[in-house]
């Protein structure tokens, strides 16, 4: 119990912490590029601003001449404003600057500097201008002061942010996963508590439409399948015992006779008593062994093209007795695919079964329909009721007609008829026969 209940608690661990993974990561670098764009889009305000003042100072001296030193945007002497420029000769010197600056701003085209007293960068434009035969050379810098202070102030809400952000995702997390699986673990206890001889209980059912609710219908529809196959095996065993139990009475009782009086018994009559319910003991085992292997999906062992008109006209000549006609007139050529012997099984099950019901005569007829093979055995006995034609397939089911009359009848010969036929992908049926009474009709996909 402690190990089913801590792997349900892993996996709601797993998936809570995956769940928080996945959302940091997704969060940390969509946090990284939006500080990224800001300062991006910050910097180029920057650039354009000390692009713009170069402009304007280029044109001044183009015009005619060199700009007047002044403050920078009002800041102390001290430090460099927030934008400055500078304008230098040919060779270096400084010729006009916005306030004194120790040396010239140190960039050649656009790039970042830090200048003299100055504790941040700043973004730095050059360009050349010649005016009046004379070089020069313009550059202005801004302060990314601002860039960075504001990258700072965006970057500390969203640290503070992401841990609060992943809090609230695994809590959600959490209690979704707890929730979703609660079902599951209702299930799992209705399970644990079914056993062989509780097949009848099922697993709540969660009134959604979810894969879990699928999983329960289909546990359900399991079990079900689990208990109606307990069931038939229960029945099965409960029969057998039955059947198998009138062979050996019939063992002990002549045993018992011809021990307690020797002469009263014929001679021979024991062995020939012991003979007849051994036997009908054997062909009731062995058919129980042949619904077995059905039951196991063994009952097509093999498979090679079958005449079932030769086996139709083999058990015809088989049962032919004094008493009996077995009408042959209808039998035509009909191969199919599949197991010989199994094959063969059913045509002498309802070859049997015919014979043991009819009054005088059966007729076994084949023909080929399409790609459908039709063997058709009747006989002019009372027939099956309606009500009583699916009931004849079922295992142990014999009508009480047939139990009055049958001589050595298990009531298996149908249902591993049913067995065999269904294994090789075919259907029989129950019908009234022309003779008056029951027809039993197998069809066979072709070979």
């Amino acid at each position: 119990m402690a190990d089913r209940r801590g792997s349900r608690a892993s996996v709601r661990m797993r998936t809570t912490a995956v769940a928080v993974v996945v959302v940091g990561i997704a969060l940390l670098a969509g946090g990284v590029t939006l500080v990224a764009l800001v300062r991006h889009s910050l910097r180029d305000a920057a650039e354009s601003a000390a692009e713009g003042r170069v402009a304007a100072l280029a044109a001044q001296i183009e015009a005619g001449g060199l700009p007047v030193a002044e403050p920078a945007d009002g800041e102390d002497d001290d430090e460099p404003g927030d934008v400055v420029w500078q304008v230098t000769d040919a060779g270096g010197a400084v010729v006009r600057s916005s306030r004194p600056l120790a040396g010239p701003l140190p960039v050649r085209g656009t790039g970042e500097a830090r200048l003299a007293g100055a504790d941040h960068l700043y973004v730095v434009v050059a360009e050349d201008v010649t005016a009046g035969g004379r070089a020069y050379r313009v550059a202005a810098g801004a302060s990314l002061e601002e860039v960075d202070a504001s990258s700072a102030a965006l970057v500390t809400p969203l640290a503070a942010g992401l841990p609060l952000v992943l809090l609230l995702v695994g809590a959600t997390t959490w209690t979704v996963v707890g929730r979703a699986l609660a079902p599951v673990e209702r299930i799992r206890r209705e399970v644990e508590e079914i056993t062989g001889d509780r097949l009848d209980r099922r697993v709540p059912e969660p009134p959604s439409r979810d894969e879990i609710g699928r999983m329960a219908r289909t546990m359900n529809g399991m079990l079900g399948r689990l208990q109606a196959a307990r069931d038939r095996q229960r029945q099965f065993v409960a029969d057998a015992s039955h059947e198998l139990r009138s062979p050996l009475a019939g063992i002990r009782q002549a045993a018992e006779v011809a021990h307690a009086h020797p002469r009263a018994m014929p001679e021979g009559k024991l062995a020939e008593t012991v003979l007849e319910e051994s036997a009908r003991m054997q062909r009731l085992v062995e058919q129980m062994l042949l619904l077995t292997r059905a039951d196991e999906g063994a009952a097509v062992r093999v498979r090679r093209d079958v005449d079932v008109d030769d086996l139709a006209l083999a058990e015809a000549r088989r049962v032919t007795r004094p008493g009996l006609t077995v009408g042959t007139s209808g039998i035509g050529g009909g191969r199919v695919s599949g197991d010989p012997a199994a094959l063969a099984q059913v045509v002498r099950n309802l070859v049997d079964n015919a014979a043991r019901h009819a009054d005088s005569r059966i007729a076994v007829a084949v023909r080929r329909t399409g790609g459908t093979v039709e063997l058709t055995v009747e006989d002019d006995g009372a027939g099956i009721p309606p009500e009583h034609r699916e009931q004849v397939f079922e295992r142990f089911v014999r009508l009480d007609e047939a139990r009055a009359r049958d001589a050595g009848g298990s009531g298996l010969g149908l249902a591993i008829v049913r067995e065999i036929v269904a294994a090789h992908g075919g259907t029989v049926a129950v019908s009234d026969a022309k003779l008056g009474g029951a027809r039993l009709t197998v069809r066979l996909p072709g070979g």
